[in-house]
């Protein structure tokens, strides 16, 4: 019996064809390092509350395809809405409502 695979049972001979997203360069010059480094320190700060980051992270995705670390794409398919939607959630605290 000829066993048919990789090393790790893989199938050889088919090409790997890579995920739709998820998938892109690594940023090897570090091209938007400063952009994600906010974004980082933004997380930290706010105890990993992604929602109050918001800015940050559409800054670093608009740097990355600036400069060609992925394909270029609209803000609203990567879930963001206008960017004045965005700055509002950024700048005002979370309200309470008293009744």
């Amino acid at each position: 019996m000829i066993a048919k695979g990789g090393a790790f049972g893989g199938n050889r001979g088919l090409r790997p064809v890579p995920p739709e997203k998820g998938i892109f360069p690594l940023d090897h010059l570090h091209e938007c390092d400063l952009e994600k480094k906010d974004y980082l320190n933004c997380l930290k700060s706010s105890g990993h509350q992604s929602e109050k980051c918001r800015l940050f992270s559409k800054k670093y995705l608009e740097c990355r395809m600036a400069k060609n670390l992925m394909a270029k794409q609209d803000m609203s398919e990567l879930g963001f809405g206008n960017v004045s939607e965005i700055d509002a959630s950024v700048e005002k605290p979370n309200e309470r409502i008293n009744n």
